[in-house]
């Protein structure tokens, strides 16, 4: 049995966030903020930056999850308007990051399907994924391409931390009718 068959089963548990997980997604968000390429923060955001990220995602009506094993947060994604004007109400950019000693355990894999069952039960025709590090992050890359994200444009060198240039792949999967109907 491989790693991936222990942790989808019955132990990964997928529910909207709460008050009490902002610690842990706080925590979590740290490292790769600290270590990882994909964000482009330099400077982790605190308890209140994350309970204010938080709590703007849940007043817009839109879903935060964390990923549970063993009740313990290991992942979390959301989805946020991809820009403030009027025009942009139907687009959603998604954003998804596992505990990093979790990683390729399919834990962002029950993450992303569970995101976007829950954007496709709202209005939105379009999910947006804007990758750091664009073509270095192979694992993200493959998660994207695996929930149908089709590569849309790259942005080269628009991001500098740690002493190098980082590119950012934009990635784009329709969501329910996508451009096939005109929205309720």
């Amino acid at each position: 049995m491989s790693a991936v068959d222990v942790l989808s089963g019955p132990a990964i548990e997928i529910r909207d966030a709460c008050p009490d997980d902002v610690h842990a997604i706080a925590s979590l968000y740290a490292w790769h903020v600290l270590h990882g390429r994909a964000s482009f923060e330099e400077v982790p955001p605190t308890i209140d930056d994350m309970r204010n990220r938080m709590n703007n995602v849940a007043s817009d009506g839109l879903p935060w999850l964390v990923a549970l094993y063993h009740g313990i947060v290991v992942g979390y994604s959301y989805a946020h308007f991809y820009r403030p004007r009027e025009a942009y109400r139907y687009t959603l950019e998604e954003s998804i990051y596992v505990d990093a000693s979790m990683i390729g355990r399919g834990i962002g894999s029950t993450l992303m399907g569970a995101l976007i069952d829950r954007c496709e039960a709202g209005p939105w025709r379009q999910m947006i994924a804007v990758i750091g590090d664009g073509n270095n992050n192979t694992g993200s890359l493959r998660l994207h391409k695996k929930y149908g994200f089709e590569l849309a444009g790259q942005l080269r060198s628009v991001g500098y931390k740690k002493g190098d240039w980082r590119d950012t792949l934009i990635m784009q999967r329709p969501l329910n009718d996508g451009d096939w109907t005109l929205p309720e």
